[in-house]
């Protein structure tokens, strides 16, 4: 009587065909993912519930963004400040005082040097397009009946046509123009925003940092309080050495090439220096557009100067590659190059120039969540052990005697 009031217990007995192809595992997981698709789709339905949250998002991403990498920037410096005993509100308003006067030496010194290279070369444009045209016409005339001559006739053919619907493009182009003004006056209101309210998120960030850090964790439930704050230092450790390094690396690049362009003799070296300091900020694809306009310049002023391009070129990258990097950078990442161009790509296609500047970024943060994730799966489930054993090495017996694995 008694084994019949005990209470039935779900059993699914799995066939020889279900143990093959994964077992009762298989199937929840199955199930899970029907669930969540299922979630998705209701979610993707009454989408426009959550557009208030998107709007707030949009509006409050880039600032705290750009905080968020001013902060990684200059809080070593504050707390090298509190280490002399400077309270932090002084040091970081003693930071402020700096940034200001960098901020105005640059611009009385050198956006007039810019400026006035600007203004050069848009006067010489015409001459350096006669210049270009005069140096097809050699290769054209140095390659007659190589076959190059009827390629460059079809690329001269093609740009007169394109010459020919140029006005029609401009006509199309003002039609719109009040709805194009209003856009363009808005995305300058949206950037003026920014950069104002940037210097304010800045000073809580600064101020207010640990105390945010501390809150958040005290929201976390006390059982997962040690492995939430781990996530939230190492992330902070990747992120942080990330931008402190690349910003290192592309000042030195700014710098060297700057000092080689000025002794090759190449035109508005200053201003190619600069792009090349900032493009640097992407790793593997920006050094490739920065290189660009710099081949541009030394191809219309000669072949010699094109030359000595590629070798003040080839020794700047030498130096970042075995110097700069590696003892700025270090193997923080630890992230593999190809896969540092795979997730530079797909950013890119996602979401644009703001995914190139942020997908190393992410990626490292994600990074650290599922490794930590995996760590956390390893000691809940005790199907991997130290490093003293050897990989697929079974030292606990009662696993050897249990077939399915089960956790006991």
């Amino acid at each position: 009587m008694a084994n019949n009031d005990k209470p039935q217990r779900f059993s699914l007995s799995e066939t020889r065909f279900m143990k093959f192809i994964g077992g009762k595992n298989l199937l929840f997981g199955l199930v899970m993912l029907i669930l969540i698709g299922i979630a998705i789709f209701i979610f993707d339905k009454v989408s426009y519930i959550f557009q208030p949250f998107v709007i707030i998002f949009n509006t409050i991403a880039a600032p705290v963004i750009l905080g968020l990498i001013l902060f990684y920037l200059f809080n070593p410096i504050i707390n090298i400040m509190e280490r002399y005993r400077i309270p932090r509100l002084w040091g970081i308003i003693i930071l402020y005082c700096v940034a200001v006067a960098v901020i105005a030496l640059i611009v009385n010194l050198l956006i007039p040097v810019i400026g006035g290279q600007i203004k050069t070369f848009s006067h010489h444009v015409p001459r350096y397009v006669d210049k270009f045209n005069d140096i097809v016409d050699r290769v054209t005339s140095m390659s007659r009946g190589t076959g190059f001559s009827s390629f460059y006739g079809q690329i001269q053919d093609q740009l007169d046509k394109f010459a020919k619907k140029v006005p029609g493009m401009v006509s199309d182009y003002f039609d719109g123009f009040g709805t194009k003004v209003m856009s363009f006056a808005e995305a300058v209101v949206n950037v003026g925003v920014v950069l104002v309210t940037t210097p304010f998120v800045l000073f809580f960030f600064l101020k207010d940092g640990h105390h945010f850090k501390e809150m958040a964790i005290r929201i976390v439930p006390p059982k997962f309080r040690q492995d939430f704050h781990e996530i939230i230092e190492s992330m902070s450790l990747q992120v942080g050495s990330y931008i402190q390094g690349q910003m290192f690396v592309s000042l030195c690049i700014g710098i060297l090439l700057f000092i080689g362009y000025s002794i090759i003799g190449l035109d508005y070296s200053l201003v190619l220096a600069c792009i090349a300091a900032v493009t640097s900020v992407v790793p593997y694809l920006g050094p490739t557009i920065a290189i660009s306009p710099a081949i541009v310049m030394a191809l219309i002023t000669s072949p010699i100067m094109l030359l000595k391009l590629v070798i003040v070129w080839t020794l700047v990258q030498f130096f970042e590659g075995h110097f700069i990097s590696p003892n700025v950078m270090g193997k923080t990442l630890k992230v593999h190059p190809l896969t540092i161009i795979f997730v530079l790509l797909c950013a890119g296609n996602l979401l644009g120039i703001v995914g190139v500047i942020l997908a190393i970024p992410g990626y490292a943060v994600l990074k650290v969540l599922v490794m930590h994730l995996f760590d956390i799966f390893k000691r809940r489930y005790n199907r991997y052990y130290g490093q003293d054993s050897e990989p697929y090495e079974v030292e606990n017996e009662e696993w050897k005697d249990n077939p399915n694995n089960e956790v006991r």
